[in-house]
């Protein structure tokens, strides 16, 4: 009895101390699964905490639990327009980009470590992954937002990679445990016949979860734990008929995430926590493994390695994987600089030491080390670089709260509140003619504590609390209605857009006349819009710039993977 009152005295207050150190890091820009990381080391058998702990199989198993569920998180949260933007592009630096990755480490592990090459592409295999929830963390509590191409890019390939990178583990793994000199061709098949299943298995449990959700009629406290239960039912299933379960988990997130679903708000909520559990949990019990002693010993190698990968490696396949889509010099230097690195090379530096391998403890605490040269080195550096290379645009705003009607057959309906400030663009005009989108209808006003009727207001007033039942669809038309945006100087949107605002069905060559600017001609005939989305190779997203003489036409909307507005900026 006192012993299990001690694990759960040591659990509560890691993860207490985890979530109360969080809030004063993320203010300073710092990284919070370093934080985490830095934690359980602290609270390890080198640190004031001397918790020894060296369960490799416990770790892998809680490492792999909380993998999955991050990964179903990241997937619920994966729009379908960010996947139209970023799936080229994401899916060919998650394959090939792993792959050249694990190559290039692998060249200088053997001349390192004097490793075979099987050895070093296992190593390289290991610390292939990137791991975009750090990148998101960091932006988010800096208040940023960086150009959709680039988010969605980095979304998709952080969704993605895991997969690959396992699979590539797995397969070196058993390669060295089997006493193999090389890898043969059956390899792609392994390769192909794991994602195709996980594919498939993915977009069939994700359909067959959003019928079940809609179709019970459960207590709203369920819906989050049902749809929890059966993602991992997917990961499991998947990887006990021999395929990708992370990739299967993913996309099972992903089509949940895209489809009309029951108590969807609520879902999202529940799993934000119990991703942010999984975050900490996983980072704590990695830290509590590692050893700081033996950190150090490696300490000048796993440098090079971490630098190699940063410097080399990774602007590598950047180049190498989006050559194809034509991306503009400052997103491809993004990209590259930030290859994060966080949980997954750790849990893939503990399959070794399952297998027996030799030289098991250095894998993983070289990839210890390289998370940790990743997390402080490029993680403290989002916010600078993304303003460095001009990928900012003004960040979206969000209503204050919003909730699940739960209208069978209308799961997108919601009740969204607005708490109105002194500069809300919804204060002064009468109530009746609020540019409110159709199908929506203003619930109800909350005022000095009084619920008011629409009816009885004449006109909104600063501090009132606006309740309005719409479709998940019209969020943005609301937030513009009724939310004035605050960003920095550099981002107002006079100064960021233009001060004129086009229409993208605007004749381009009455454009070109009316403000003097000369424009190919062949392009006379097309709209505004239509040559923008062929500028920008199909692929147009807020904030893309195009320079015409003494103008610059920014993009300002986009709607359905369509220019919709224009900004027009003297220069």
């Amino acid at each position: 009895m006192e012993h299990a009152n001690h694990l759960i005295l040591i659990g509560a207050a890691l993860v207490a101390g985890s979530v109360i150190v969080s809030a004063f890091a993320s203010r300073a820009g710092t990284p919070l699964l370093l934080v985490f990381l830095i934690l359980g080391m602290l609270a390890g058998e080198d640190g004031p905490g001397g918790i020894q702990f060296n369960d490799v199989q416990l770790t892998y198993l809680i490492g792999s639990i909380a993998l999955g569920i991050i990964l179903f998180d990241g997937g619920m949260r994966t729009h379908a327009a960010t996947v139209r933007v970023g799936i080229g592009p994401g899916i060919a630096l998650a394959t090939a980009g792993v792959a050249i990755t694990a190559a290039v480490i692998a060249l200088f592990a053997v001349f390192l470590f004097g490793f075979t090459w099987l050895q070093g592409l296992l190593l390289g295999a290991i610390v292939g992954s990137t791991d975009a929830a750090a990148l998101f963390s960091v932006l988010s509590a800096r208040g940023l937002a960086i150009k959709r191409r680039v988010s969605a890019t980095l979304e998709i390939e952080s969704g993605c990679n895991d997969p690959m990178a396992v699979f590539l583990t797995i397969v070196l793994v058993q390669a060295i445990a089997a006493g193999k000199t090389g890898l043969d061709w059956s390899v792609a098949g392994r390769l192909v016949a794991e994602f195709s299943i996980g594919g498939v298995a993915g977009l069939a449990g994700g359909y067959l979860m959003v019928t079940l959700i809609n179709r019970l009629d459960l207590a709203q406290a369920l819906y989050p734990l049902l749809a929890s239960s059966l993602a991992l039912l997917v990961f499991a299933i998947t990887g006990a008929i021999g395929g990708s379960g992370f990739l299967a988990i993913y996309i099972a997130g992903l089509v949940m995430g895209n489809r009309q679903l029951h108590s969807a708000q609520n879902i999202l909520r529940v799993h934000d926590g119990l991703a942010w559990l999984a975050q900490i949990g996983m980072f704590l019990v990695l830290g509590l493994l590692a050893t700081p002693k033996e950190l150090l010993n490696v300490a000048h190698t796993a440098l090079l390695v971490a630098i190699v990968l940063i410097v080399i490696a990774r602007p590598l396949a950047v180049v190498a994987c989006l050559a194809p889509f034509r991306f503009p010099w400052r997103e491809q230097a993004f990209i590259a600089w930030m290859g994060l690195r966080g949980a997954v090379p750790i849990i893939l530096g503990i399959f070794p030491l399952v297998a027996g391998l030799e030289n098991a403890w250095l894998y993983f605490n070289v990839a210890f080390f390289v998370v940790l040269v990743s997390l402080l080195v490029q993680g403290w550096t989002v916010a600078p670089a993304a303003r460095l290379l001009q990928l900012e645009v003004p960040p979206a705003s969000l209503p204050a709260g919003r909730y699940d009607l739960g209208t069978a057959g209308h799961w997108d309906l919601e009740l969204m509140r607005y708490d109105l400030a002194n500069d809300s663009p919804a204060i002064g005009p009468r109530v009746s003619n609020l540019p409110l989108p159709e199908q929506s209808s203003l619930a109800g006003v909350l005022r000095n504590d009084r619920l008011e009727s629409p009816d009885r207001i004449t006109a909104l007033k600063p501090g009132d609390r606006v309740y309005v039942i719409a479709s998940t669809t019209h969020v943005d038309t609301l937030n513009r209605a009724f939310i004035a945006p605050h960003h920095p100087e550099r981002l107002e949107e006079h100064k960021f857009f233009g001060d004129l605002v086009l229409d993208a069905d605007a004749n381009l060559a009455d454009v070109a006349q009316f403000y003097g600017v000369d424009m190919p001609r062949a392009a006379n005939d097309t709209t505004l819009g239509d040559y923008l989305q062929r500028i920008f190779r199909k692929r147009p997203v807020v904030g893309d710039r195009l320079k015409v003489g003494r103008v610059e036409l920014v993009v300002r909307e986009v709607v359905n993977g369509r220019v919709a507005r224009v900004g027009l900026k003297f220069r």
